[in-house]
């Protein structure tokens, strides 16, 4: 049973999960998580290596369909409707539910290919005009226009690790999602690195839902609002962040926070 935080306040959930539980095979990785994800914050999923946080992340856009093995029970809605209803079209879901992952993996294709592929594949840019500034407008958000505005026909692959997790962010907010997932996204980066993406990640807090998986506690202080603390592939807390970092109720949350494990 998780513990919901009493004075979580309500707010409007762009997604909502009920009941989930995913399996590899006959193993079971997550084990019945109901949580509703705001539109308007940064959700961190925090917990030792192995409990869960980036297989139930991945559920939220259908990654797990990849992997044969893998099936998902109980119900996943974005903005009211099951993600995993028949009539849902996963190529759409992914585009509206972005993900960046761990390691940066741009195309091995221009910066501005890189950028380009997703809005045309889509058909969200009315030729050469609007694709153009599609490509400008991501990259300014992702904070790397000024970086590489005079190289846009460089490779991706060229770019230094910070850039190119950059540039996947670019990548994602390219063709308008709704919510952007990502999984450990600075676990590869040095500290400069991983300070521009954090600040990158409060600039676009508010302006989609970001949901992100961190094996830094304080990362997730440093950028969330709510924080969810898995434990061998359960949710135990779900709360604001700085209660759960100030006030945790249960004790297996205490012991993670306190560095009793983890």
């Amino acid at each position: 049973m998780t513990v919901v935080h009493p004075n979580l306040e309500q707010t409007e959930a762009k997604m909502r999960a009920r009941s989930v539980s995913v399996y590899y095979g006959d193993k079971k990785a997550i084990d019945d998580v109901s949580i509703e994800i705001p539109s308007e914050f940064v959700t961190a999923f925090i917990g030792p290596s192995g409990c869960g946080k980036s297989t139930f992340l991945r559920s939220l856009n259908r990654m797990n369909d990849t992997i044969p093995s893998a099936r998902v029970e109980g119900t996943i809605e974005l903005d009211g409707e099951d993600i995993y209803g028949s009539g849902m079209d996963v190529v759409q879901l992914r585009a509206r539910v972005g993900m960046v992952f761990q390691k940066p993996n741009p195309f091995p294709k221009s910066i501005y290919e890189n950028i380009a592929y997703g809005p045309k594949i889509h058909g969200l840019a009315d030729g050469k005009d609007d694709l153009d500034e599609i490509v400008e407008r991501s990259l300014q958000r992702a904070g790397l226009w000024n970086e590489v505005k005079d190289r846009l026909s460089d490779s991706g692959t060229a770019l230094s690790g910070g850039q190119q997790q950059r540039l996947c962010i670019a990548r994602a907010i390219a063709v308008d999602p709704e919510v952007i997932l990502m999984d450990e996204p600075c676990s590869a980066l040095d500290p400069i690195a991983t300070a521009k993406i954090e600040e990158l990640i409060a600039e676009l807090n508010g302006r989609y839902a970001i949901i992100i998986v961190t094996h830094s506690m304080q990362q997730a202080a440093r950028v969330s609002q709510r924080t969810a603390f898995f434990h061998l592939g359960k949710m135990v807390e779900y709360g604001r962040t700085s209660d759960i970092f100030t006030n945790p109720i249960e004790e297996r949350t205490k012991d993670y926070i306190t560095g009793r494990y983890g």
